[in-house]
């Protein structure tokens, strides 16, 4: 049985889940009161339809990155990282570390937080991969 390669989105569907996925990532930053002043778009990276990294500068002048797609949304400081690349890096092992904790609390820690471990581990090594292609960052500033 061959494995059917899916099929490529159109430029329409490309710029319909780009804007989507910004548009998650600005409610996401405003339900945790955060209010984003503008996007640095020159520092935000995309891999349709799997991962978006975006730079927000907010209205406090503060600076985050937020991670969002087909991966467990997430923000972080723009300090622990200069670039997209960095920021994608960060993710993979914050989550590799929570889903460690998560086990080490063995019998202690229930269906639902070893379901989100999994889940925390899957998404991180996703990352992990487009953190590592060259491919995808030959452009990309440093």
């Amino acid at each position: 049985m061959s494995e059917q390669q899916p099929t490529p989105m159109t430029e329409e569907q490309n710029q319909a889940w780009v804007r989507e996925q910004f548009q998650n990532a600005n409610r996401y930053l405003a339900e945790r009161g955060m209010l984003s002043d503008r996007i640095l778009t020159k520092d935000s990276r995309y891999l349709i339809p799997d991962v978006a990294i975006w730079k927000f500068k907010l209205q406090d002048g503060k600076k985050v990155w937020v991670v969002n797609g087909a991966v467990t949304m997430d923000h972080v400081s723009a300090d622990v990282a200069k670039s997209a690349r960095e920021a994608l890096r960060h993710f993979s092992l914050n989550w590799q570390l929570k889903a460690e904790n998560i086990h080490a609390l063995g019998d202690a820690a229930g269906a639902t937080e070893l379901k989100m471990a999994q889940l925390l581990i899957r998404h991180a090594e996703l990352l992990y991969a487009v953190g590592n292609d060259e491919r995808l960052w030959q452009n990309a500033p440093v």
